[in-house]
């Protein structure tokens, strides 16, 4: 203790940041299960603000995978060409499906369009049966061999047409197994037959999955050569063609396709190379990142709101100590700066586990999912810094609280 002579004023005590810092670290230890209740709100939302931000980006680094391996590698040829007497045939050539496949980057092709049947010509299962029999739901495809490979089919049971079938003219088709459920086909050892009209279709094949054109799954598909014999060529609505591309090729792929199929007349088709990547990917990271930030910041209010909760408490259980410290020289200052630096070190101690749990929870899922984690440092960085701002705001009123009550009366307390 510092003397001073008779009638000098006296020194204004102070306090050195060390003793600040002890007195703080002795506040939280006195009470350890407290401070890690207390501590506990900013872990969770912290954590959140980084489980929420690291999964929203590995999310859409995967939505973005996705859509390269699929919609970027799809190009769609649409037939415009002209619809008269002199032109009742198709725009595309008989080896349209050849002709595209030959340009670099182009892995497969086909050409489709839907048959339109007349009113007497519905799909049986059978020539002659109940009502039962008749499905009038199922769409009749007529598609070129390449269909398959370019959809990327998988079937259940048997295989599809090929190119055998399309020179040959032979009258066979392959169902979606939705269509074989309700046509009553269970199985093909049987050999069964579908019959659209008069004409009979023996099945070769139950799709069961596909990656493009799902609407080849609740119809029946037959060979091209055989619609066009059977019903004529596509008139109210062209036929298209679906190509898949290597992934960065679909847009060469899109200028050339014209001319590779009709070079005499290549503004006989319209062709639609995939939509810019760059435009989703904005959208779905902007729209998945305000909502997780909004949880984000309701998990990070409800921690800040806990702290100051407990450190209310502890200001009031501690009004005898606030009385000995200011009966001993502490001034209002020293008492808020003490409470300030405690609930400011439980922010941080808080913000530094959430930030860690936060990036275990994300790696984690990532794993689990087969994904790659995507975090961006910056989160990791700022993460703490937000426990810390969290705990310095909620013990501002405590702190203040502290600092107001007269030393006297605290004694008496």
């Amino acid at each position: 203790m510092t003397k001073h002579r008779r009638g000098a004023a006296p020194e204004r005590s102070r306090l050195a940041v060390r003793d600040l810092l002890s007195e703080a670290v002795a506040g939280m230890l006195q009470r350890p299960a407290r401070s890690v209740l207390t501590a506990l709100g900013t872990v969770l939302g912290v954590g959140a603000f980084i489980a929420v931000l690291g999964l929203t980006g590995t999310a859409t680094s995967q939505i973005d995978h996705r859509f390269n391996a699929l919609t970027a590698t799809e190009v769609s040829v649409t037939d415009v060409g002209p619809r008269n007497a002199a032109a009742r045939d198709m725009s595309f050539p008989r080896n349209a499906d050849a002709r595209i496949t030959r340009l670099n980057g182009a892995l497969a092709a086909g050409v489709f369009w839907s048959v339109r049947l007349g009113p007497q010509q519905a799909v049986r299962a059978a020539p002659v049966g109940t009502a039962n029999s008749v499905d009038a739901r199922t769409q009749v495809i007529a598609a070129s061999p390449g269909v398959w490979q370019a959809s990327q089919a998988r079937f259940a049971e048997g295989r599809a047409f090929d190119g055998f079938h399309e020179t040959h003219h032979q009258a066979v088709a392959v169902i979606g197994s939705a269509t074989a459920a309700r046509l009553g086909i269970t199985t093909l050892r049987t050999h069964p037959a579908v019959f659209i009209g008069d004409t009979a279709f023996t099945v070769i094949g139950i799709l069961k999955d596909v990656e493009r054109k799902p609407e080849l799954l609740m119809s029946i598909t037959v060979p091209r050569s055989v619609a066009e014999r059977t019903w004529g060529a596509p008139t109210d609505e062209g036929a298209q063609m679906l190509i898949s591309t290597r992934l960065g090729a679909a847009a060469q792929i899109a200028d050339e396709a014209a001319v590779a199929l009709r070079p005499d007349h290549p503004e006989y088709f319209k062709v639609t190379p995939p939509p810019d990547p760059r435009s989703l990917r904005t959208a779905v990271s902007d729209d998945l990142s305000q909502l997780f930030l909004l949880l984000a910041g309701v998990c990070l209010i409800i921690g800040a709101v806990g702290i100051a909760n407990t450190t209310l408490v502890a200001v009031l259980e501690r009004t005898g100590e606030i009385g000995l410290r200011r009966a001993l020289g502490a001034r209002g200052i020293h008492i808020t700066l003490q409470f300030l630096t405690e609930s400011a070190a439980l922010g941080l101690v808080g913000g530094l586990v959430g930030t860690s749990i936060g990036t275990v929870v994300v790696v984690t899922v990532a794993a689990a999912k087969q994904w790659t984690p995507v975090i961006d440092p910056a989160t990791l960085a700022v993460a703490p810094t937000l426990g810390l701002a969290a705990g310095l705001l909620a013990g501002m009123y405590p702190a203040w609280r502290a600092s107001r009550i007269p030393p006297v009366e605290a004694l008496r307390r």
